[in-house]
């Protein structure tokens, strides 16, 4: 029951942020969006940090591995793959929003979608592998902590499920319509927890590999999406405000409740 509510609650955060097209009128004002984008940098940049790299490093310590070689390893090819997805799957970067964060056409927000698809992926294997490696007792890795990167997640999810319900509002979808499929572009998020819980308890060796391919998918989103958002013309000092908290809440969350 604790690893089944651990993995909803990513999906909990998109679902309540697409449940704002139900109090907003039309828009999130583009100096709060900086500051959300901001926040989930921070978030995803410090469990990164925190919840991956760390864990893996010791854990190939206890292994007797180079302890620096698995999360380079994984690190790289975690950037590789997303830049590959990047690449193969055609969507819209979230940056290429314009500043009211209302998109241009119907189109454009049908791709959005997609971008958010790939935010959530290398999400829910994050905390897939984090949980999977609680299960197995690894080094370092707690139920706790996996409920703590979940929740930072569902933070951060939080302002992805508004701007996929609200520009569909916008294009005359009606808010209960726009709800569900805002709700829906996260359920990827789980899907990718429990496929990487069953992968990794197959390739338990390899754990200190998969958490910092994890870690490399994230900061891929970070560096590639967030970031230019958060820094996107005006305000990007809010934006570079809302990284610092993203990242120390994080950090408190992981190293106090992990």
């Amino acid at each position: 029951m604790e690893v089944f509510i651990i993995i909803l609650i990513p999906f909990i955060g998109t679902a309540l942020g697409a449940g704002m097209v139900f109090f907003l009128k039309d828009r999130i004002k583009p100096p709060l969006q900086k500051l959300l984008s901001g926040f989930a940098a921070g978030v995803m940049i410090s469990a990164s940090i925190w919840s991956l790299l760390i864990p893996s490093v010791e854990m190939a310590e206890m292994q007797n591995k180079i302890s620096w070689l698995p999360a380079t390893i994984g690190f790289l090819v975690g950037i590789l793959f997303l830049l590959l997805l990047d690449k193969i799957i055609p969507h819209l970067h979230v940056s290429n929003t314009n500043p009211e964060g209302i998109h241009s056409s119907f189109k454009e927000t049908t791709m959005l979608v997609l971008a958010v698809t790939l935010h959530n992926i290398p999400e829910g294997m994050a905390v897939g592998v984090t949980i999977a490696g609680a299960i197995n007792n690894s080094i370092g890795m707690t139920l706790v902590g996996a409920m703590a990167l979940a929740i930072g997640i569902a933070i951060q999810n939080f302002p992805e499920g508004a701007i996929i319900s609200m520009p569909l509002r916008t294009h005359g979808v009606s808010k209960r319509r726009a709800f569900v499929y805002g709700t829906l572009s996260g359920i990827v998020e789980p899907v990718a927890t429990c496929i990487t819980i069953l992968l990794t308890n197959l390739v338990t060796p390899m754990l200190s590999y998969v958490l910092a391919f994890a870690a490399g998918a994230m900061i891929y989103v970070v560096v590639e999406e967030l970031i230019p958002e958060s820094q996107e013309k005006t305000n990007s000092d809010i934006g570079t405000i809302g990284v610092a908290i993203g990242f120390v809440l994080m950090m408190v969350l992981d190293i106090a409740l992990g």
